[in-house]
């Protein structure tokens, strides 16, 4: 089932189940869905595909959390409850992340395979990274493995 399947689905699920709160968070996926659709129709898409959405997805996540942050630090727990919640349930969306030792692993790999020898050549290993794993892979935590593996060469 597609990811935008699932959304209709799960958003028919919990309306019928009086999750006000739940409705809310796949509405405002569905929304953003609908902007990125339109943008992608600049490109000649009439839907982005899934990777795209998994990209939307995973930068919801992030400014949530941001959020969520800043609420903490400002003294307000209760909106920060409240982002929480729509991280767990964005997530449920996502595709596992890798465990470190997989990626680590990969990322030794991706080095040896274009040659790699400084933070000059960081784009072509995560470039090699992101053709490997497309979606499932997690930017921010391959990145921080790759610059640590290129640092110590």
């Amino acid at each position: 089932m597609s990811l935008r399947a699932r959304f209709m689905e799960d958003l028919k699920a919990a309306m019928k189940a009086g999750q006000s709160d739940r409705v809310g968070t796949i509405r405002m996926i569905t929304a953003k869905l609908k902007d990125l659709d339109i943008a992608g129709r600049a490109k000649g898409e009439d839907k982005v595909s899934d990777d795209a959405v998994i990209g939307m997805l995973r930068g919801m996540v992030k400014s949530r959390t941001e959020s969520a942050a800043m609420y903490l630090q400002g003294g307000r727990p209760e909106l920060a409850a409240k982002e929480e919640a729509e991280i767990a349930l964005i997530r449920t969306y996502l595709p596992a992340d890798l465990d470190e030792e997989t990626l680590e692993a990969a990322a030794r790999e991706a080095i040896e395979r274009t040659d790699a020898t400084s933070m000059k050549d960081m784009g072509r290993v995560m470039a090699a990274l992101k053709t490997q794993f497309g979606s499932a892979l997690d930017a921010a935590i391959a990145s921080s493995i790759v610059k640590s593996l290129l640092s110590a060469r």
